[in-house]
């Protein structure tokens, strides 16, 4: 369907009546517009990329940084593309009025998969977005009785940095800290309750590590001091059963990328009743019920709503598969290398996302080593920075440990021969580095490294 589309709109526009311009000066334009996104040089002993050559396109485990779009979402974006292109604000004529009604199909899509209304969802350019407008906006709107925020340590960047900017503002921000399995103590979050809270925003299921929160204990302790409620869910969408009432969620920030939709789009679910109210971040057309101004991408829009739908339908199916997938990789690394820690609660863990921790092993120096899996040692927001991750460190993960961790990132088009392939490359690439470390011998002689006593020259 996908290509028959496209090819028929290519028929149209190139007709043998259009103006073509100069050969040399047209060719010469689109040379060098592929050298600009050409990212890297094709030989025929493999791939040139940033100097690293590799035998090809590395196996993609990184599945919390992003997700590939599912080809069934693609061919229900397409003709939102090619020939249903109208704005679905123009309300005067037909290619307005198909494009408004597919983002409203869109719309009860997302809600269907989280047991909300339609008319609760406000589409977004991603969670990011509906982090800023629920930690923000609620508290810009509540001000003059609400100064206090409660959230974890181990929240999105998004969500820590929107507090940080209302902590400069005079508002105060409590940061619960987690237990060394990743999750909350409830009893601690109950201490942390003020007169003035405004807010709870703690993440469903953590973006490094895969923790499941306890969504349903947290909800009903706001329900019973009447706080607002905000969960960052856009790592639990589609991966695992949500219902906003279980949950007594007043806000939840959802991402299309993250389940095989596109990029550039998410929702932002808002209780009716009882009602929560926001203060705008973005002014303009007054869009979205005038809380997030701006002409809402059909196309975007159409394929979050179908990966939704993929992913109501499917998820049981996934989350078995994943599950043995996940079973796997642990198993075989684990049974070729010693003191490999899997960080984060292992039974309240979303399957998808292995968090692990290879000991004596710089994790940078892991990565490169592993040019041919696409993984991460970490949130991709914070992949360029060399400091041991904070979401580690908040879980009392040693330093020499948070540096050699490893994401692993499991999804629906995961192959076994993808994870018996990055099993045997990370095996090979450890015993490889552990070779190399004085530290590892040591251990293995015997000798207790933290009992040394090391002195600066």
């Amino acid at each position: 369907m996908a290509s028959k589309l496209l090819a028929s709109a290519l028929r149209k526009t190139l007709t043998p009546h259009a103006p073509i311009s100069k050969p040399s000066s047209f060719f010469r334009a689109a040379s060098t517009a592929a050298a600009a996104v050409e990212p890297y040089e094709e030989a025929a002993d493999g791939v040139y990329m940033k100097g690293v050559k590799i035998s090809g396109r590395p196996l993609y485990l990184d599945m919390q940084a992003t997700s590939p779009v599912d080809p069934r979402v693609v061919d229900a974006m397409l003709p939102y593309y090619l020939t249903r292109y109208g704005n679905p604000h123009s309300r005067t004529h037909m290619y307005g009025w198909e494009s408004d009604s597919a983002v409203e199909a869109a719309r009860a899509q997302v809600a269907d998969l989280i047991g909300a209304s339609p008319k609760e969802i406000v589409f977004t350019s991603g969670a990011t977005e509906c982090n800023n407008i629920s930690v923000k906006g609620v508290m810009h709107f509540y001000k003059d009785k609400k100064r206090h925020v409660i959230t974890t340590q181990t929240e999105h960047k998004c969500v820590l940095d929107s507090c940080r900017h209302l902590q400069q503002e005079g508002f105060d921000i409590t940061y619960l800290p987690v237990k060394p399995d990743g999750l909350i103590d409830l009893d601690q979050l109950r201490a942390a309750i003020r007169p003035d809270t405004g807010l709870v925003s703690v993440m469903a299921v953590n973006n490094e590590i895969g923790v499941i929160q306890p969504m349903e204990e947290i909800g009903e302790i706001c329900k019973e001091f009447k706080i607002p409620f905000h969960t960052d869910a856009a790592q639990a969408l589609g991966k695992i059963p949500i219902d906003v009432d279980k949950w007594n969620v007043s806000l939840m920030s959802l991402s299309g990328h993250k389940v095989y939709g596109p990029k550039g789009v998410g929702a932002l679910y808002m209780r009716r009743r009882p009602r929560i109210r926001v203060e705008p971040q973005m002014n303009g057309g007054g869009q979205e019920r005038g809380i997030r101004s701006g002409t809402v991408p059909t196309p975007l829009v159409v394929g979050m709503g179908t990966a939704c739908e993929i992913a109501k339908k499917e998820m049981e199916y996934d989350q078995k598969r994943i599950s043995q997938l996940q079973e796997r990789m642990l198993s075989g690394i684990r049974e070729q290398l010693d003191e490999v820690v899997v960080n984060g609660s292992i039974e309240r863990r979303y399957p998808g996302n292995l968090n692990l921790s290879f000991a004596y092993v710089e994790g940078e120096s892991l990565l490169m080593g592993l040019k041919e899996v696409a993984v991460s040692s970490g949130s991709a927001c914070t992949s360029a920075s060399l400091e041991p991750s904070y979401v580690l460190r908040a879980l009392g993960v040693d330093e020499d440990m948070a540096h050699t961790s490893i994401r692993f990132g499991i999804g629906r088009f995961t192959t076994e021969e993808e994870i018996d392939r990055a099993v045997q490359l990370t095996v090979q690439q450890v015993k490889k580095l552990r070779e190399l470390s004085p530290l590892y011998e040591m251990v293995k002689e015997g000798i207790n490294i933290k009992d040394i006593q090391w002195s600066q020259h």
